[in-house]
């Protein structure tokens, strides 16, 4: 009987090794099998600027802010306190604490109440991922099995990652850097303690603790972490009595919401893209976005403005302004007014010189004839409505005279116009399909985005510089007209005066008005930036008394100022550009003659003569003239009867007997009169 117990004994000992192996293989199992929810959350779309800044951040589909972070990311020291405080031995379990349980469990019987739940920072996970709550213990259990799950297929740092991407922080807040964002206007590289303890105490009671609802709950639930800490030596006691000190976040600060029209232009280019890295300067673009506001100030409600800002060295876009903001709804603040097709008015005239410059048709010294002219029926006028008679070419386009321009255009052919805007990369729409001498005074539609890459263009000698606002695109690019042309036109609009009280930069600026005055604008460059600025209604209607030197000149210069604090200068002239007076030019330089234009006198009435006494016998008096520009207007005694008719012969109808004076007034505002009697 005695001899057996050995036996017995090793017997019993090997039955527990069975069993034991048994239950741990039933209990690998059991963890193997385990279904996992997925690991991969959704987060935020972000979009960031050149440095990474965060632009904006969309919610994800519930409505959350929760923004991608990694451990790698995070202040060191909060990781630290966080650990610490949380679970001191997350780099040594495997998911579940055995003496953190022991702990919970003694405290909860010694004390008849929850103290402590327990719970590793793998447990916390696997809750946030299932979304369950914290209390009853079947809902333990399988945060356990969940977490001892978790282990065997992430690494620690993966877990702490979904941690501090899932962990709430008070209402639609979730994960550490979109708290900080919304409580400190920070991201988590740097934390002071006192920021760094409420964030680790805002998890266990998000609700009950938020500090802009519950301040006072708030700020004794972070010193209880921070007494803790100094507790168990994270914390020295001053660093801590520092922190109590500082005040606890009194109202969220509202998410980056920059440049919003181009980062819905991101994020629809590439949809499934979670983060979108841009060419805008975020503090650039911030001076710009408050620029524009400032600058509508007392214009009226409905004025809208766009602002865009490129490197023309790289054709990178370093700020966008679509609209004073998206919620200004009278303003029609969610259309991007730096891609809508308007008419560009005057700020194409720039190139047709340049062209004009490039085909040896002209020199800014070159003398050019302003006076009434008609190319068929289409007569322009200035915007002024005077002739200037000869005039030098750079002084016609520092003036913007509209007559010179277009007897250029038409020696070009408004073709080649439009065919040295598609080298430029500029989109156009073209009303009626073909090109006519109207283009050159803004008969067209482009974009503000197209005329900033058209004056890039020109900055950079004539070369085509292709703007973009993610990574560019390589090619080939196309020259639209020579360095010298280029180089002449920039520095004629260099010599223009800065608009009243505008900083005294030296900028190759140009403006311009479309028709009806719908549109203002104002484009300009230094030797690295170019400028553009539109101002206007989105829906297209007239803006009365709007002029692009007074509404748009004068917010370019500001633009220009919030981007660097003085211009970079033009360059010199290439080698080949041809610099002198006009005497010293080549015959054919000094005059400029248009081929298909004619020279039109003031209009005269050629019948009825002067002092003349006609029947009228109740029939329509016949009238004629000869010279003008048309279209024509017929008055009788200063009252119309004929409006817009472009013949040169009319019928009066209506006319009373006695005395009557004709008038006839041409497209360029010429008159002539007659007094006759009417018997």
């Amino acid at each position: 009987m005695t001899r057996r117990w050995p036996h017995r004994l090793t017997f019993a000992l090997a039955m527990l090794l069975v069993l034991g192996a048994a239950a741990r293989d039933a209990g690998e199992a059991w963890i193997e099998a385990t279904v996992l929810p997925p690991t991969l959350p959704a987060t935020s779309v972000e979009v960031r600027d050149r440095q990474g800044a965060l632009l904006r951040a969309y919610t994800v589909a519930d409505g959350r802010w929760r923004l991608t972070v990694g451990p790698d990311q995070v202040d060191p020291g909060f990781v630290a306190m966080l650990l610490a405080y949380e679970d001191k031995r997350f780099y040594d379990h495997a998911g579940v604490d055995p003496l953190a349980l022991i702990r919970a469990t003694g405290q909860a019987l010694w004390q008849g109440r929850i103290v402590s739940g327990g719970s590793t920072l793998t447990m916390q996970v696997a809750r946030l991922l299932e979304e369950t709550g914290t209390g009853a213990w079947p809902g333990k259990l399988r945060q356990m099995r969940v977490a001892l799950a978790l282990e065997r297929r992430l690494s620690k740092a993966e877990i702490l990652g979904l941690y501090l991407t899932l962990a709430p922080y008070g209402g639609n807040i979730e994960g550490l850097r979109a708290a900080t964002l919304a409580w400190f206007g920070k991201e988590p590289a740097r934390l002071t303690p006192a920021q760094a303890g409420l964030l680790v105490a805002l998890p266990q009671s998000p609700v009950a603790r938020r500090p802009d609802r519950a301040p006072d709950a708030a700020r004794a639930a972070r010193d209880r972490v921070l007494a803790r800490l100094v507790r168990q030596g994270v914390l020295s006691a001053e660093t801590a009595q520092a922190a109590t000190s500082e005040p606890v976040p009194a109202a969220r600060i509202a998410f980056p919401m920059l440049a919003p029209h181009l980062a819905d232009r991101a994020v629809a280019a590439a949809p499934g893209q979670l983060r979108h890295d841009l060419t805008l300067d975020a503090a650039v673009q911030a001076r710009l976005e408050a620029l524009a506001n400032d600058a509508l100030r007392g214009l009226g409600a409905r004025l809208s403005i766009a602002i865009l800002v490129a490197d023309h060295r790289t054709g990178a876009i370093l700020a966008s302004v679509g609209s004073a903001g998206l919620a200004q709804d009278a303003r029609q603040g969610f259309v991007d007014m730096t891609t809508a097709l308007r008419s560009p008015g005057s700020t194409l005239k720039p190139l047709v010189y340049a062209m004009a410059f490039d085909r040896g048709l002209a020199h800014p010294e070159t003398l050019i004839d302003d006076r009434p002219v008609a190319f068929g029926t289409y007569a322009p006028q200035n915007f002024d409505g005077l002739f200037r008679g000869d005039i030098r070419v750079a002084e016609a386009l520092r003036l913007s005279l509209n007559i010179p321009v277009v007897r250029l255009t038409e020696a070009m052919g408004p073709a080649n116009l439009m065919a040295a805007l598609r080298r430029a990369g500029v989109e156009t729409a073209l009303p009626g399909g073909q090109a006519g001498l109207a283009v050159a005074l803004g008969g067209i539609g482009t974009s503000l985005e197209g005329l900033v890459q058209l004056y890039a263009g020109l900055a950079q000698g004539g070369q085509a510089v292709p703007l973009h606002w993610t990574h560019p695109t390589e090619g080939i690019r196309e020259r639209i007209v020579s360095r010298a042309a280029a180089w002449q036109v920039g520095h004629i609009l260099a010599g223009m005066a800065p608009p009243p009280g505008a900083a005294r930069m030296r900028l190759a600026y140009k403006t311009g008005t479309s028709y009806g005055h719908r549109d203002a604008w104002a484009l300009g460059f230094d030797g690295a930036h170019v400028v553009g600025v539109w101002i206007g209604r989105p829906d297209g209607t007239p803006v009365p008394g709007a002029f692009g030197g007074d509404l748009a000149a004068p917010v370019l210069f500001q633009a220009f100022e919030r981007v660097k604090q003085q211009a970079d200068p033009l360059p010199p002239p290439p080698p080949e550009t041809l610099i002198a007076p006009n005497a010293s030019l080549p015959l054919p330089l000094q005059r400029f003659g248009a081929r298909g234009a004619v020279p039109v006198d003031a209009p005269r009435l050629a019948f009825p003569p002067d002092g003349a006494r006609l029947p009228l016998g109740g029939q329509a008096l016949t009238v004629k003239l000869r010279d003008g520009v048309p279209p024509f207007t017929w008055l009788a005694d200063g009252a119309p009867l004929v409006v817009g008719t472009h013949r040169r012969e009319a019928a009066l109808e209506g006319l009373g007997k006695g005395h009557v004076t004709l008038s006839v007034i041409d497209a360029a505002g010429r008159a002539d009169r007659v007094r006759v009697v009417l018997e």
